[in-house]
């Protein structure tokens, strides 16, 4: 079987595409001792405006058998095995006395620290836990880390009671003034991934492929045909697998690029391609891990403080609005479809990462940590404390995972990343404003 590098390309026409992890590419080693030389991915997924927490966590802690599924992880149920809940975390540097929680705990969402009240130049926060463990984690990966997201928009500019938009806008920060802006655009996603590899491929060469939808595979045909005749029955089976996601994927983003077109630019929130959009980016993450372009994403499914209506799950008003929800148990149901349909959607992608299998045998979903938290807690308080925090995949064999955890007691948010930091390798002695110092061991 021929010998390929972690890294190998296929190439032809001044375009190249990223491989997925084949058994080719395996350390010998790697082989015989099964479980070694798999990467490790991390993914930070946000959700905006809290969740309706009394349909968020189960009835009882416990592992295995010992605990079910609430009603909102319902979605979830067939991937139980891969999941690890954990209750009592709070972010505390997001509580200051004055209006702007949302701008204040999605700004701090990886960072764990208070942020500057500033709407101009005077923005200031930590460094995100991604950008931390992202230069330990992604060595030899085609790119350092990934930010992406659904909703855009600038980082100037006022977004919540004197904030700036900085805050609510962005999750990584590469250092306190310092907001790693999130690509959107699934067209724009797809040519840095895919085609922006061979410096000869020019902005013109992009435009003209666009133009005529030529597909990046036609121009690495030759070189896959040559490559899969060397390959093993299971890596042209993989290889197959993967190039026909990819051209699906074109496909999908070349009829989603033209309905785009026809949708009225200043109205996004009733953008008719919104589910289309959810479903391209969960593919370009599920790409982006499979062959090894980065083991570091974060995700934003809307901005902080989203004023998105769901009307296509039959809910009526803005997002936003409906957390405000002051008890009425007509707007709490509404806010738990939001909310079971939010973990639909993160299923979808857990599902489609359980569902590759590595060199080992074992899956994709493995040996990822799929992160879904956010801002707040309940919306209608605003709450900074026991925030929801659901974990899928095991990194690895780094925790055990079919358990639900509460922690009894309360403990700092930034001690959860300290443990997530310790499980990828790294020694750090802090991290954010209020950690003890001590790692949470999962």
């Amino acid at each position: 079987m021929k010998r390929l590098s972690r890294r190998a390309f296929l190439g032809g026409a001044a375009a190249a595409l990223a491989l997925p992890g084949l058994e080719a590419m395996a350390p010998r080693r790697a082989l015989a001792d099964q479980g070694s030389g798999i990467p490790r991915r991390m993914l930070f997924y946000f959700l905006p405006n809290g969740l309706h927490m009394p349909a968020w966590w189960p009835a009882a802690a416990g592992e295995g058998s010992g605990w079910e599924l609430s009603p909102m992880l319902q979605p979830l149920t067939d991937l139980k095995e891969h999941l690890l809940m954990v209750r009592g975390l709070a972010n505390r540097p997001a509580i200051v006395p004055v209006a702007g929680d949302h701008a204040r705990g999605t700004g701090s969402f990886l960072t764990c620290r208070t942020v500057n009240k500033s709407e101009g130049d005077a923005i200031f926060n930590g460094v995100s836990i991604d950008q931390v463990i992202a230069p330990a984690l992604c060595e030899g990966a085609l790119f350092p880390s990934l930010q992406l997201g659904i909703d855009g928009g600038g980082s100037v500019g006022a977004c919540d009671s004197g904030y700036s938009c900085a805050y609510i806008r962005n999750i990584s920060w590469a250092g306190p003034t310092t907001p790693l802006a999130k690509l959107t655009d699934p067209q724009v996603i797809f040519d840095r991934m895919f085609a922006g590899f061979d410096p000869a491929l020019t902005a013109e060469g992009r435009e003209r492929r666009r133009a005529y939808r030529t597909s990046i595979l036609d121009f690495v045909l030759s070189d896959a045909t040559a490559l899969r005749s060397t390959l093993g029955v299971r890596d042209r089976q993989k290889l197959d697998e993967y190039m026909n996601g990819v051209r699906e994927l074109e496909r999908r983003i070349q009829t989603a690029d033209t309905d785009l077109a026809c949708s009225a630019p200043d109205r996004p929130l009733d953008d008719p391609t919104y589910l289309e959009r959810v479903e391209l980016l969960t593919d370009m993450i599920v790409l982006a891990f499979e062959c090894d372009m980065t083991r570091m994403i974060s995700f934003m499914l809307g901005n902080g403080s989203s004023y998105r209506s769901y009307s296509f799950l039959g809910v009526p008003g803005a997002h936003h609005e409906l957390s405000h929800h002051q008890n009425d148990p007509e707007k709490q149901a509404l806010l738990q479809t939001i909310g079971t349909w939010e973990m639909e959607v993160f299923g979808n992608l857990a599902r489609r990462l359980a569902a590759i299998e590595e060199v080992d045998g074992s899956s994709l979903l493995d040996h990822c940590m799929l992160m879904v938290s956010s801002e707040i807690a309940d919306g209608n308080s605003h709450a900074h404390v026991d925030l929801p925090m659901l974990v899928a995949g095991g990194f690895g064999g780094a925790w055990a995972t079919d358990r639900y955890v509460d922690l009894g007691a309360e403990r700092p948010l930034a001690d959860f990343y300290l443990g997530l930091a310790r499980a990828a390798g790294l020694t750090l002695d802090d991290f954010g404003a209020d950690s003890t110092g001590v790692p949470l061991e999962l």
